[in-house]
């Protein structure tokens, strides 16, 4: 007996091929998650608090209002607080509050915080090759595409992202 992609065993069964992609979906995405949460973990990091520290180098030497950068994560943050307090606590990001409307927080990244992402710039790029480095470019670009339009009807028109 093999299942529906001719491997041995007992067949897996699924409520509806929506339930399998997504099931299929979160599967890969534990699995590639444990090879950046391995190189992350060296640095003290987490991969929203990696995120984020890329996010405010882009608009180095200026800075953001916490809830643009809360907007542009990957993946949501219930409390961006929380987390920039622990990046401000290392001394990788500094927050303000500019004196013309003191009710936005302006969040922007250090020279530490620059640093630590100089630091991880190749393990990034290893960690990537790791992931998805097996999968031709073509087969990465159609991945790209299909997981866009999977994603599509489900985004925030203004997200940014």
């Amino acid at each position: 007996m093999s299942d529906s992609a001719g491997r041995p065993g007992k067949p897996r069964t699924f409520d509806s091929p929506e339930q399998e992609v997504y099931l299929n979906l979160w599967r890969t995405y534990d699995r590639l998650r444990a090879l950046e949460d391995e190189l992350f973990g060296r640095h003290d990091l987490t991969a929203q608090q990696y995120n984020a520290l890329r996010l405010l180098r882009s608009e180095y030497p200026g800075s953001m209002p916490t809830l643009a950068l809360a907007a542009r994560l990957i993946s949501r943050a219930p409390d961006i607080t929380r987390m920039l307090d622990k990046l401000q606590r290392r001394g990788l990001v500094t927050r303000d509050r500019p004196a013309e409307n003191r009710r936005v927080v302006r969040v922007s990244i250090t020279e530490a915080g620059l640093d630590l992402l100089r630091q991880l710039a190749e393990p990034v790029r290893d960690c990537h090759r790791r992931q998805l480095g097996h999968l031709t470019t073509e087969q990465q670009r159609e991945l790209i595409d299909l997981l866009n339009a999977a994603r599509q009807p489900h985004e925030d028109p203004e997200g940014g992202w």
